[in-house]
C-alpha cells in the first residue's frame, strides 16, 4: 500500500532542531525520523511513499537525493577507497513521490493535494513522520480493513511526563498520576484510510477535525488502542529521550532487527 507522510510542518515546538532543519530530519543517532519510520513501513512490505513536502522541503530532497548508504550499512572498501562494495542496502526498492504540498497548509489540505498521486488506491497509509513504535503493523492494518472503516487511527499513550487530574467542580482534587499511568489515550497517527475519507474533506479543512466528526456521525471511524511502545518526536526533550535510548541501544521501534 501507498504511505503517505506528511512532512511540511513547521516543527515549532521543536524549535532547537527546526529552526535549521524540518522535523523529519531531527536525527536519532546516525539517521532521521522519518528513515526510522520508512524503514518500519517497509519492513512490513508497505515500501511505496508520497512525501508531503512544506517548510524547508528542499532539505528532504536533497536528503534522498544525495542519500548515503555505507552510513547504515556493511561494506567493503578496496583500491584505496576508489571501490566501495555494498553488501546490503536501505532503501534500493523503495519508491518514493516528493509533493509541494504549500508552506502553510494543514494535513487535510496536504492530502488533498496528493490525491492525484493516489489514484486506482482503495486504501491507504498515512502518518504524521514525527511517531516510532513497535506496533506489528500488518495485524493491526487487517483489524482495520475488517472494520470497513472510512478512517482507522492508533490510539497510544501519551509519552509525555505530564499529570492527570481529576477534580470536582469545586476543585478539590480527587486523583494525580502521572499520565502514563492513567487510562488516558491519544491520537498516535498510523492512519489507514479509505479513498472515500476525500468525501469528509472539504476546502480548508483539518484531518482530524471537521472530517472525523462527521465520520463519526456515520460510526465510520475506528481506533485501535495499543499499549506497546510508542513515542513522538514533538519537543527537545522527546529528542534527548529518544537519542538516550538510541545510546543505551534500547530501540523497540527497530522491528526490523529484532525481527530478522
Amino acid at each position: 500500500m501507498k504511505v503517505v507522510l506528511f512532512c511540511g510542518g513547521f516543527g515549532t515546538r521543536l524549535r532547537e532542531q527546526s529552526e535549521t532543519i524540518p522535523k523529519p530530519l531531527v536525527e536519532i543517532g546516525y539517521r532521521p525520523i522519518i528513515w526510522y519510520l520508512m524503514k518500519y513501513y517497509a519492513h512490513h512490505g508497505h515500501k511505496d511513499f508520497i512525501l508531503c513536502l512544506g517548510y524547508r522541503g528542499n532539505m528532504i530532497k536533497n536528503y534522498f537525493l544525495k542519500y548515503d548508504e555505507w552510513i547504515s550499512n556493511d561494506f567493503v572498501m578496496s583500491n584505496g577507497g576508489k571501490n566501495v562494495e555494498l553488501l546490503n542496502t536501505d532503501i534500493g526498492d523503495w519508491r518514493v513521490t516528493f509533493a509541494e504540498t504549500g508552506l502553510n497548509a494543514n494535513l487535510g489540505q496536504r492530502l488533498r493535494a496528493v490525491r492525484q498521486y493516489l489514484e486506482g488506491e482503495d486504501v491507504f497509509l498515512a502518518n504524521y513522520s514525527d511517531g516510532l513504535t513497535d506496533l506489528p503493523f500488518n495485524e493491526y492494518l487487517g483489524e482495520c480493513l475488517e472494520r470497513k472503516s472510512v478512517a482507522s487511527f492508533l490510539s497510544v499513550r501519551p509519552s509525555q511526563s505530564l499529570h492527570a487530574v481529576s477534580a470536582d467542580d469545586r476543585g478539590t482534587v480527587r486523583t494525580i498520576q502521572p499520565i502514563q499511568e492513567s487510562e488516558f489515550f491519544i491520537n498516535g497517527g498510523f492512519f489507514v484510510l479509505r479513498k472515500e475519507i476525500f468525501d469528509y474533506i472539504e476546502e480548508g479543512d483539518e484531518l482530524v477535525d471537521a472530517p472525523f466528526q462527521r465520520l463519526i456521525q456515520k460510526q465510520l471511524l475506528y481506533t485501535r488502542s495499543y499499549r506497546g511502545f510508542w513515542a513522538a518526536m514533538d519537543t527537545y526533550k522527546d529528542k534527548v529521550t529518544f537519542d538516550g535510548m538510541y545510546a543505551r541501544g534500547e530501540t523497540p521501534w527497530e522491528v526490523w532487527k529484532q525481527h530478522g
